[in-house]
């Protein structure tokens, strides 16, 4: 990279973006030199646009003789440039570009990892967005239906950490490819992975009916289940919002949560609704069940048949 010239673009803490080119004179910071370099630009002003996490430098070059295929170096840094001061570089890579050719270069291991990243995305949505929902939605509302309920969970739960898995191996693919630097999405996603570990192992781990730890273990499966859930869903929005997804993303996934809020909320009115009918029924069934304490109108007319008959036999 000594003595070659570089455009680099950034956002600054205000959300301005920035390009500007810079000629590499050294590996010193001094060295590297802000406004200068040797890339003919033409009179078109460089420009930068973003797209989510990704960002793009839109700049022309004036040249009489074609460039033809020309190695490029691409790196960044997570760090803004202080006054034009740039730091070293978090990672790079190179491609060889074809400035000969109309519909630019041919890069099959790029629109490999674009289409790792989708199915990172969508094995997740599927797996944390929809299976998991569905079977906790099972546990809950279809305790009447047992043993079929606690069928229906597992199988349903281990599809989903299935999913789960894929999910994550994606993930570090991803990671290892393009050392993509997104912490809050990463550890959220090791965080959830952990409690749906601990999920499987409690399934294995779970004390009989009467056992008097029973109750601290229902405690603990249900509430650490809905956490792994909820946390599940921050870091797929956490996840489009990185990976700069489309409005579809978005609606679909946004359409999906609004379909199990709705599930959810009527099957909980209709629990709500059941449990106050049967309520209602016991207390009736015991009010009709307690004997009336009154004695009858004509107590005194039967008492005085056996009195007499007392009586006369004494006799």
């Amino acid at each position: 990279m000594v003595g070659s010239s570089a455009m680099v673009g950034w956002i600054n803490k205000h959300g301005h973006t920035k390009i500007k080119q810079f000629y590499l004179k050294g590996k010193k910071q001094s060295e590297v030199i802000a406004g200068k370099g040797e890339l003919p630009l033409n009179t078109v002003s460089p420009a930068v646009a973003t797209n989510g996490a990704e960002i793009y430098l839109a700049f022309q070059l004036k040249t009489e003789i074609p460039y033809g295929k020309q190695p490029i170096l691409l790196a960044f840094s997570t760090k803004t440039p202080q006054n034009h001061h740039l730091s070293n570089h978090d990672d790079r890579t190179s491609i060889i570009f074809d400035f000969s050719s109309v519909a630019g270069p041919q890069d099959p291991a790029s629109d490999g990892l674009i289409q790792m990243r989708r199915n990172h995305g969508i094995v997740g949505i599927i797996g944390w967005g929809l299976i998991l929902p569905v079977g906790a939605i099972v546990a809950r509302y279809l305790r009447h239906k047992d043993p079929l309920w606690f069928y229906l969970h597992s199988v349903i739960q281990f599809v989903g950490f299935a999913f789960t898995l894929g999910t994550v191996l994606l993930g570090i693919q991803l990671y290892n490819n393009m050392h993509a630097h997104i912490p809050a999405h990463r550890g959220i996603g090791i965080f959830v992975l952990v409690l749906t570990i601990l999920q499987i192992l409690a399934f294995f781990l779970r004390p009989n009916k009467d056992s008097k730890y029973r109750n601290l273990w229902n405690l603990y499966h249900s509430w650490s289940g809905r956490m792994a859930l909820f946390f599940a869903s921050l870091n797929i929005v956490l996840g489009m919002q990185a990976a700069g997804a489309g409005s579809d993303w978005k609606i679909g996934y946004g359409f999906l949560v609004s379909i199990i809020i709705i599930a959810i909320v009527v099957l909980e009115v209709l629990a709500y609704l059941k449990r106050s009918e049967k309520r209602s029924l016991h207390a009736s069934f015991q009010m009709d069940s307690v004997p009336d304490p009154s004695f009858p109108n004509n107590f005194s007319k039967v008492s005085n048949v056996p009195i007499q008959a007392q009586a006369g036999y004494g006799i």
